[in-house]
């Protein structure tokens, strides 16, 4: 009998993971304390970062969810990424998981920008967020075929993770639930969107994703666009 391996039963959450712990590695290894990195170089490595991201360099709402604030922080993320990678690859498909993972996550720094102009967000959470809201909505009205029962304890594990994380975000300090709440309400929507046809034939979903995820890019487009607006209208740029 031959066994699958990671790489093979997980793929997309396995590059993820990696290109997470990799950018960490060479942060370390450029002499960025893998402990309490300090702001500036957290913003040197692509942190998201009002005054720059709203000014010239959008990218940083993307590369601000590979960067993470200490060996804690990242290990932390990872762990639940790669617990939800096991759900969220049988249910997406590869393209879909990982386009909802990414939309998700910069759903998610928008959200923070908006909340945070000249703050410094930096990590995976938003996006493990966003994906945490796609699988509830997506088992919840996607008639899987799931057993009732094995049905309910997932969709209560998801639902507890949810609840006591953003409370947990609400007491202790530093903890952005604005980017938060912004990954799953994204992720909420796009997964009650793509939940219509995650029984559909393979064609049938890659036509629709193309259309959700085209649409996905325009709403972004604009958020980022309000975000300036709003930032730059209140002298916070």
């Amino acid at each position: 009998m031959r066994r699958f391996t990671a790489v093979e039963k997980m793929p997309v959450t396995f590059v993820l993971v990696t290109l997470n712990v990799l950018v960490f590695v060479a942060m370390s290894f450029s002499g960025v304390s893998p402990g309490m990195p300090q702001t500036r170089q957290l913003i040197r490595w692509g942190a998201d970062f009002g005054p720059l991201t709203l000014d010239g360099q959008p990218w940083r709402i993307l590369t601000a969810n590979y960067v993470h604030i200490g060996i804690l922080h990242i290990a932390l993320n990872m762990w639940c990424l790669w617990n939800l990678g096991a759900w969220g690859e049988v249910i997406f498909d590869r393209w879909t998981y990982f386009l909802t993972y990414t939309t998700c996550g910069l759903a998610a720094s928008i959200s923070s920008l908006w909340w945070h102009p000249r703050g410094v967000g930096a990590g995976a959470s938003g996006a493990i967020f966003g994906m945490v809201g796609a699988l509830i909505s997506a088992l919840y009205l996607g008639r899987l075929g799931i057993p009732r029962r094995a049905l309910r304890s997932t969709l209560k594990s998801l639902i507890t993770f949810t609840a006591y994380n953003l409370v947990f975000g609400t007491l202790v300090p530093g903890i952005d639930n604005s980017a938060h709440l912004g990954g799953l309400a994204s992720g909420l929507v796009l997964g009650g969107i793509l939940a219509q046809d995650l029984r559909a034939r393979l064609d049938q979903r890659a036509a629709r994703r193309t259309w959700v995820f085209l649409l996905a890019a325009i709403a972004l487009l604009v958020a980022f666009r309000l975000v300036r607006e709003h930032a730059l209208h209140h002298g916070l740029l």
